[in-house]
C-alpha cells in the first residue's frame, strides 16, 4: 500500500465530520447523475455509453475513433463498438478524410444530428429544472462552489496518479 496516497499528514486537520460528509455528498450527487442516465436511456432508447459518444459531436462536423477513445477515455476497441452500433441504427456514418485517405472519419447522418439536438434540449430542461429549484442569489454560489470543487477534485486526482506513478518506475 502506498504510504503517501494513505498518508494524513494535512489531513489530520480536517475534521472527520467534513471527510464523512463530503463523502456522502459526492455519493448522493453521483447517484443522481446515474439516475439521470438511467433517464436519458429510457427516453432515447440508447444506451447511456451511445449517448455520450453522440454528445461529443455537439460542435464537431467529423471525429475520428481516436478522438472518441481519448474524449471518452476508453479504449478503441470499446469505440469501435460504440461507433458500429450507431452506425447500424443509422445515427452516424463513415467518411473517408480527404486530406487522408487512410483516416476514417465519423459524422453524424440527419437522424443522428436530430437526436443530438433532442438530446441536448432534454439536457438543458433537466438544468433548468435544478435551477430553477435554488433561490437565484445562491445560483453562482452553487456553480462557483463545484468549480472550486471540480478544481480540487482534479488537482487531488493528478498527485494521486503523479504518485502512483513515481511508485511504479521505482518498483
Amino acid at each position: 500500500m502506498n504510504d503517501k496516497l494513505h498518508s494524513t499528514g494535512w489531513a489530520e486537520q480536517i475534521p472527520g465530520h467534513q471527510l464523512q460528509r463530503l463523502n456522502q455528498l459526492i455519493d448522493e450527487i453521483r447517484r443522481c447523475c446515474d439516475d439521470k442516465h438511467l433517464i436519458e436511456v429510457e427516453e432515447f432508447g440508447l444506451p447511456y455509453a451511445e449517448i455520450r459518444c453522440l454528445m461529443l459531436f455537439g460542435g464537431e462536423r467529423y471525429l475520428t475513433v481516436k478522438g472518441i477513445s481519448e474524449r471518452l477515455e476508453v479504449a478503441k476497441s470499446r469505440v469501435t463498438k460504440l461507433v458500429n452500433s450507431i452506425n447500424e441504427k443509422g445515427l452516424a456514418e463513415r467518411a473517408v478524410d480527404p486530406s487522408d485517405g487512410r483516416v476514417r472519419l465519423l459524422r453524424l447522418t440527419p437522424a443522428g444530428r436530430e437526436i443530438v439536438d433532442r438530446i441536448t434540449a432534454f439536457q438543458k430542461q433537466i438544468q433548468t429544472k435544478i435551477l430553477e429549484k435554488l433561490d437565484p442569489s445562491d445560483r453562482s454560489r452553487v456553480i462557483s462552489g463545484l468549480e472550486i470543487l471540480r478544481a480540487a477534485m482534479q488537482e487531488a486526482k493528478s498527485e494521486m496518479e503523479a504518485t502512483i506513478t513515481d511508485d511504479a518506475s521505482r518498483h
